[in-house]
């Protein structure tokens, strides 16, 4: 046994970006995105993330370059997802609801090479850009996407580079990309892959890395954990920006979903996406759950056939509101993850025997989140004093505490958060406070709404 170990052979670097090479085999004429009228097939959407990674590179993005991304939850936004890690470089989803003082702050920090833009942001961005520090690092060079919003925004393109100076959309980079190209694997599975900042909502936004090996893990534990099957249907109204969708852009290519892509989140868009293209899963908020569940009652229909499956967290989930979402047909689960770890970690572990409960019960219930997903290995709740667990009976707070294998590499540039969040005792320190008890953990998310948790 002693000569028995690590080898070239069953040691290759774990990475999400391999689910869409196998996807392109498995599901190759299987839809991949439906956006609008536009429908592509999982090997097209393959062969368009080589010709963006091929095409980044010839732009000068290297590994560890950080390539960024200010758009709605279109085709080319799940593209990135793939393409720009494919090229070696980092991805950086960026939240379209920012300011521009902010996302300025945000490409300084990163020190983006390259952004892509949605022409309905451009004006923010245009002002971001004016308000990057003098003096520092270039400005990250502009690609524009072409569609049915596009406008210049007061943007200046122009390059000293006469060869690169046409490349101004995304669609004509992508014609300058090869579809055959060598995607560039990680060195290890520890490489940075993706960086995403915190809302800032109680200290400045700090830069989340997380690598391939996290983010390959968190995509197959959400998968299990929400059981999601072969050849779902996924509606994106959830922001890709957010945590990159829970992971569910590698996620789908891994069972060979279809990808339908929302610009935004209207009730009527979205009742009429369910009913056109037979969606099966989508995650949303609270808050839009909330929305859906309140439509008017003509709008309010989904298809007779099964219910829809919807994945929430991030907040509180009112049981009046779970109630009313299940009674139109959604099937709701409930979870809580942070940026940090990618997506969802800690979840309400449904029982059959609830199902015989009434259903404001069964509401009560579901609101709970608290039992730990496949790839988490320890979550607890700490006493802040004496960094012990809090005992078991339901009112005591603490800290909550994680440890696995999804938890981020760390803060960028940032020694000292990431020293207070990755501490010796071997825990992630949330800055979340809860409760905890033989049955139920109730967590509380310092500025926002209380979560019971299994």
């Amino acid at each position: 046994m002693e000569k028995l170990g690590m080898n070239p052979v069953n040691s290759c670097p774990l990475t999400p970006l391999g689910f869409l090479e196998r996807a392109a085999t498995g599901f190759g004429e299987c839809r991949s995105v439906v956006y609008h009228d536009v429908v592509w097939t999982w090997r097209q959407t393959f062969r368009r993330c080589l010709r963006l990674a091929s095409a980044l590179v010839s732009l000068g993005a290297s590994r560890g370059d950080v390539v960024s991304a200010l758009l709605p939850n279109v085709p080319a936004m799940y593209e990135m997802h793939f393409g720009v890690p494919m090229s070696g470089a980092v991805l950086n989803t960026i939240n379209t609801s920012l300011d521009a003082p902010t996302v300025a702050v945000l490409l300084a920090h990163s020190g983006a090479k390259i952004i892509f833009a949605d022409p309905a942001f451009l004006s923010l961005l245009a002002d971001a850009l004016r308000l990057l520090p003098p003096g520092g690092q270039p400005a990250p060079r502009v690609i524009l996407l072409a569609g049915e919003d596009e406008a210049d925004g007061g943007l200046d393109l122009t390059t000293s580079d006469e060869e690169l100076a046409a490349l101004t959309t995304y669609e004509m980079l992508l014609e300058k990309g090869d579809p055959e190209f060598a995607w560039v694997r990680p060195a290890t599975e520890w490489d940075p892959m993706i960086l995403n900042y915190t809302s800032g909502t109680t200290s400045a936004p700090k830069g989340v890395v997380n690598c391939h090996r996290g983010i390959f893990l968190i995509t197959v534990n959400s998968l299990i954990d929400w059981a999601v099957p072969a050849r779902p249907t996924f509606l994106w109204t959830l922001p890709m920006f957010h945590a990159n969708g829970s992971s569910f852009p590698w996620g789908m290519a891994m069972v060979g979903g279809t990808n339908v892509c929302l610009r935004r989140v209207d009730a009527a868009e979205v009742y009429a996406a369910i009913s056109r293209h037979d969606v099966t899963h989508l995650c949303a908020s609270p808050m839009v759950l909330n929305v859906l569940a309140n439509a008017p009652e003509g709008v309010r229909r989904l298809p007779a056939a099964g219910k829809v499956r919807v994945l929430t967290g991030g907040a509180q989930l009112p049981v009046a509101v779970l109630e009313l979402a299940e009674a139109v047909g959604f099937q709701v689960s409930h979870g809580y993850g942070l940026s940090e770890t990618g997506g969802l970690v800690v979840s309400c572990v449904w029982k059959e025997e609830w199902n015989k409960l009434p259903a404001p019960e069964r509401a009560r219930l579901k609101t709970r989140q608290g039992v730990r997903t496949p790839v988490m290995a320890e979550v607890d709740i700490l006493d802040s004093e004496t960094g012990r667990s809090v005992p078991r009976d339901g009112s005591t707070m603490g800290e909550i505490v994680l440890r696995g294998s999804c938890v981020m590499l760390g803060y960028l540039n940032d020694d000292k958060a990431t020293e207070a969040a990755i501490r010796d005792d071997g825990w992630f320190h949330t800055g979340d406070i809860g409760a905890n008890s033989s049955c139920a953990m109730f967590f509380m998310r310092i500025g926002r709404s209380a979560m019971l948790l299994e």
